[in-house]
């Protein structure tokens, strides 16, 4: 049960990816986030799309993953990559504070060993954006989306209010305020 949710959700994440990038292709100016779920995904658009061609671009990305086209489900501003470079900068910043204190044969944290610490710490965080994008898509790419949709076929699409979430994401943007963000739910089954 829980490897065909996991599956669907996988999908739906593909699908979701297909769509921003068609969408993206034939539009300027506006940006999108999203979310996934075994029932379909969420999309949020800031800026001017008609619902119509939101509803041309899930139809465009359903045919074209169908056929093959497996890069469109991969997105370089996914979560995944933005978790991952999160992850290893946290890390590469941690490692190399614990190994100056280590060095310095501290049991704690001071001013003088971050101070130290300052210039590796931001060639190693420097090193871990670098290598995250690649690792990032390789892990989307082969855990968080799945193109091959096998046998699932959207059912709806349709005009949602903005979640709460889509306003924190509309400020962690830093869209404008006055600007316009239209939301949709894509159900699917399968």
């Amino acid at each position: 049960m829980s490897n065909d949710l996991l599956s669907r959700v996988r999908r739906n994440h593909a699908l979701e990816h297909a769509t921003i990038n068609i969408l993206s292709n034939n539009h300027k100016g506006f940006s999108a986030q999203g979310n996934s779920t075994p029932r379909g995904f969420n999309l949020n658009i800031f800026g001017e799309i008609a619902e119509e061609d939101v509803a041309q671009a899930v139809e465009e990305a359903y045919k074209r993953l169908k056929n093959g086209e497996n890069e469109l489900a991969l997105h370089p501003n996914c979560g995944t990559v933005l978790l991952t470079t999160a992850t290893l900068a946290a890390l590469a910043a941690q490692a190399t504070f614990s190994l100056e204190r280590r060095r310095q044969n501290s049991p704690r944290y001071n001013i003088p060993i971050l101070i130290a610490a300052l210039p590796v710490t931001i060639l190693a965080v420097f090193i871990a954006l670098i290598a995250s994008k690649p690792l990032g898509m390789a892990l989307q790419a082969n855990y968080t989306v799945d193109p091959e949709l096998g046998d699932l076929q959207v059912t709806s699409i349709r005009h949602v209010s903005p979640h709460i979430i889509t306003r924190i994401f509309q400020f962690l943007l830093g869209q404008a305020k006055n600007q316009d963000v239209h939301a949709y739910r894509i159900e699917t089954i399968g």
